[in-house]
């Protein structure tokens, strides 16, 4: 067994990030902005050459794309409307 890292290997801006799961959510978001914090990376993704060297593994859908349909199947799982 080995442990590989599975995720996007290129950073997202995290303002994106908030965007889509409100328009998913269909709700404002509420933003307090702070300067960074202790333990906050201005920058952070995954490194997936071990994954991609092993089985061949790419990311293929994007924030833009992955985001809604989490939101869909998490609503529709929980019976939330």
């Amino acid at each position: 067994y080995e442990v590989m890292n599975i995720g996007n290997n290129k950073p997202e801006k995290l303002m994106r990030l908030i965007e889509l799961i409100s328009e998913s959510l269909g709700v404002e978001p509420k933003l307090e902005m702070l300067p960074m914090q202790p333990g906050d990376v201005p920058s952070t993704y995954a490194d997936i050459d071990k994954i991609k060297s092993k089985v061949g593994f790419e990311p293929t859908t994007s924030l833009g794309e992955g985001i809604p349909r989490f939101v869909a199947w998490y609503k529709q799982y929980h019976g939330i409307k």
